[in-house]
């Protein structure tokens, strides 16, 4: 029997800032891991200023950011891990939290829908981000473990752009959840977005860059402040 779903984007959708500053935070609050957050701001600041000056567009910039963030985690086994996940829901997240944003999650839980969370962030933190907030699932970019540690790699695509629809789909066939997409709600605030929103007969442009909302009024899809 086929559900509906609401699809949520995180960062700037449910949420007024980045959550992965959330792991920055964690190891600069201990002293740790000083070199590599230096080199990975060494490595991404000349694609943020690009960004800045507007010679790359946000997918560019933010792609290789997603995928190279699980370089804070070289090395930590997935239940060492868990403590990072912990401090950034519990610690750092929730001034951050949209409580507008939340209510429609509880709105669409209270309807009997599938609420599933949608972000280019490391899976493991959307699963814990998830879980706080009530959702039924998430999707996000798949960090690379072996033998139980983390590599410091993603594994797979990044969640953005058209991979929000696909990996999102994978996800729901694996689990063998039969959505009724076309009555389905997806909201978001990003350009990189686009995909997730296009996947549902309702999506809305919820507290929109003025990329995404410049996209939602010449679709004529709902834009909600």
């Amino acid at each position: 029997m086929q559900r509906k779903a609401a699809f949520f984007d995180v960062d700037g959708t449910l949420t007024t800032g980045r959550v992965w500053r959330g792991i920055m935070d964690y190891f600069q609050q201990r002293g740790e891991r000083r070199l590599i957050n230096f080199l990975f701001w060494a490595r991404h600041m000349p694609i943020y200023v690009a960004f800045k000056l507007k010679l790359v567009n946000q997918s560019a910039f933010r792609r290789p950011w997603a995928a190279n963030l699980p370089t804070y985690l070289r090395g930590y086994t997935v239940e060492e891990a868990q403590a990072i996940w912990d401090y950034v829901v519990d610690d750092y997240l929730p001034p951050l939290l949209r409580p507008d944003a939340l209510d429609l999650t509880r709105q669409h839980k209270q309807a009997g829908d599938l609420v599933v969370l949608v972000s280019a962030g490391p899976t493991p933190l959307e699963e814990r981000i998830a879980a706080a907030v009530g959702a039924d699932l998430a999707v996000g970019t798949d960090p690379e473990v072996v033998e139980g540690r983390y590599t410091g790699r993603s594994r797979g695509p990044v969640c953005m752009d058209e991979y929000k629809a696909l990996l999102t789909l994978d996800k729901l066939n694996a689990l063998g959840i039969e959505v009724d997409l076309d009555a389905s709600h997806a909201y978001a605030d990003s350009a990189g977005d686009v995909g997730l929103l296009e996947m549902v007969g309702h999506p809305v442009a919820l507290h929109p860059d003025a990329h995404l909302r410049l996209i939602a009024e010449a679709r004529g899809w709902r834009i909600m402040e």
